[in-house]
């Protein structure tokens, strides 16, 4: 039998996971999906293969132990305190209207308040992981979207960690407390465990981590010990185990160590919410699963097409223009892995039923299935709406100024797209030679560091079509793309033939310049009619040569010099 030994059941459930996790790759699908879906296949009313319940739920007790203390980790006070006005707002708007929309659809779909207050919050957290690593795979995450968004993630860990204190300190009345204390006295000690955490944040955590970082397999065990520890001494007090993961992470927060700790934790925090998932999905009956179809497939429409409204509404209003709006809207088209820790919490406090986690769970497994493509093929998807957005825009979006007026009295000899190492060498060599540069691009800070030099730069995106209508292009002898194709995973359109193709079309006759790292792509580059292909490495290369030439030839010289002088020659 294959649960005759939990070894067996784990390397079983592990194999599924391995199985369904390659399909979801060729479907380009984040890990978390198939997790979801492993549990629900391994669950008593499909496979059935989990039986030796005790060992997934320590496993997955130890995941959630960990992805709240990565939570906790990323709660830097001055991280914090450095949140853009429009970060907060936007994002503080999104969770409030998002939950107070999906807690009326909740009602009308039949839900009592309670649950539907718990799915209602469920509804307003995305994932972390999933936004992070798709605007990483499409380079997109130095974007003005792309910076909007993380701060959306940032104000929404703010809010899971309201949201998990709230659930905590609702159990300390509801649950008796295993270390037998009454509700006074696990208060005193959470306020004792809470100072303590803090003073050793303060004066001991750096000092500490200094020395294990040492030997830095240490200081990973330290890490999940730390994190493990405080879980269980906060559920021991009747506090959570949840909220000492939380503070066990804040504690190190401020430390310098703090961004290795997390590269170092993130593969096991993955691989231990396998076990959740498991464990959620071996707790659902199928019929139950099937009776939410419906209230599901409502709530997900909501979800992938009322947050991202939410959000472009909210930028519109703010004076974002409307691609920048709904490019960091999509972001926000899914629910993510902590809805379902949210909704468990929920059940284990016997506040919701079993029919409340498979409603969050389906409504999951469809918006982040479908949100990833949104994400993926996000321009795409803005060529197809653009017309029906403008209302979401203000006639001037002053956020989002192309150039400033000052700047625009005379054209301009080269309009430089990409300030990056090799562009700002680019446009810092032509102004030296006399030549006026606009410098453009998608990264504000870069856009900022070009205009403390002195010289005349805005924000644009290259991948924008409608973008270059909108420049000074009459009377630029150039237009140059100093950055090379985009060959990341998710790679859709080549910003650089978009930039090619979109002067053109604006009438621009003059010369262009595109960059490229690779000798066919700059055979087609010249092939399609572009008058200078950059190719900074073979370009970069050729000058090293010439110079070593001319050192090598120099020295000859002397050499030759030198034995002439020596033998009294003229």
């Amino acid at each position: 039998m294959i649960h005759a030994s939990p070894f067996y059941e784990i390397a079983a459930l592990l194999a599924l996971a391995c199985l369904v996790g390659l399909v979801g790759q060729m479907l380009r699908q984040p890990l978390l999906v198939g997790f979801m879906a492993v549990g629900i296949l391994a669950g008593p009313d499909a496979i059935d293969l989990v039986h030796t319940t005790e060992y997934i739920e320590l496993l997955a007790e130890t995941g959630i132990a960990i992805l709240l203390f990565l939570v906790g980790l990323k709660l830097d006070v001055q991280l914090v305190r450095t949140l853009g006005f429009v970060a907060v707002a936007t994002g503080m708007g999104q969770v409030v209207f998002t939950s107070a929309l999906g807690f009326a659809i909740c009602l009308a779909l039949g839900f009592d308040a309670v649950t539907a207050a718990y799915v209602a919050v469920a509804l307003t957290f995305s994932s972390t992981i999933i936004i992070v690593k798709l605007l990483s795979d499409k380079r997109e995450v130095d974007s003005l979207h792309g910076r909007i968004a993380l701060g959306f993630l940032i104000v929404q860990d703010l809010v899971v960690v309201v949201a998990m204190v709230a659930l905590s300190a609702i159990g300390l009345g509801s649950q008796a407390s295993p270390s037998g204390l009454g509700l006074v006295e696990v208060l005193a000690s959470g306020t004792v465990l809470a100072v303590t955490i803090i003073a050793f944040g303060r004066y001991a955590a750096n000092p500490l981590l200094r020395r294990l970082a040492r030997t830095p397999e240490l200081l990973v065990t330290f890490a999940i010990g730390w994190a493990v520890i405080l879980a269980a001494v906060a559920d021991w007090l009747g506090l959570g185990m949840e909220l000492g993961g939380l503070l066990a992470g804040v504690s190190l927060a401020s430390t310098a160590y703090r961004e290795a700790i997390s590269s170092r934790l993130s593969s096991l925090r993955d691989f231990l919410l396998l076990f959740f998932f498991i464990g959620l999905g071996a707790g659902l009956d199928l019929d139950v699963l099937g009776e939410q179809v419906g209230p599901a497939l409502v709530l997900s429409v909501f979800v992938l097409v009322g947050n991202p409204l939410i959000v472009l509404a909210i930028m519109g209003a703010m004076g974002y223009r409307k691609r920048t709006g709904l490019l960091a809207g999509l972001t926000v088209a899914q629910i993510s892995e902590f809805s379902l820790v949210f909704i468990a919490m929920g059940l284990a406090l016997g506040h919701v039923d079993d029919r409340a986690v498979g409603l969050v769970t389906l409504v999951g497994l469809v918006t982040i299935t479908l949100s990833t493509y949104m994400i993926v093929y996000s321009h795409r998807l803005y060529a197809l709406v653009e017309p029906l957005l403008t209302p979401f825009e203000r006639k001037v979006p002053h956020r989002e100024t192309r150039l400033d007026p000052s700047q625009s009295d005379q054209p301009f000899d080269v309009i430089l797209f990409g300030l990056g190492r090799y562009g700002r060498e680019i446009g810092r060599g032509l102004h030296a030679r006399g030549h006026r540069v606009l410098g453009i691009d998608f990264d504000p800070e870069a856009v900022e560091r070009w205009r403390k030099l002195g010289m005349p730069a805005a924000y644009g995106d290259a991948a924008d079509p409608e973008y270059p209508a909108e420049l000074p292009l009459r009377g630029a002898g150039w237009v140059v793309v100093a950055f090379p194709p985009h060959l990341g995973p998710l790679t859709q359109n080549d910003a650089r033939l978009v930039v090619f193709r979109s002067i053109r079309e604006a009438g621009y006759a003059g010369r262009v310049a595109l960059t490229s790292h690779d000798a066919r792509d700059a055979m087609e580059l010249e092939r399609l009619g572009v008058d200078l292909v950059l190719t900074p490495f073979r370009d970069a290369a050729y000058e090293a040569v010439d110079r070593l030439m001319e050192k090598e030839a120099a020295e000859a010289g002397e050499e030759r010099a030198a034995r002439r002088s020596s033998a009294g020659g003229p």
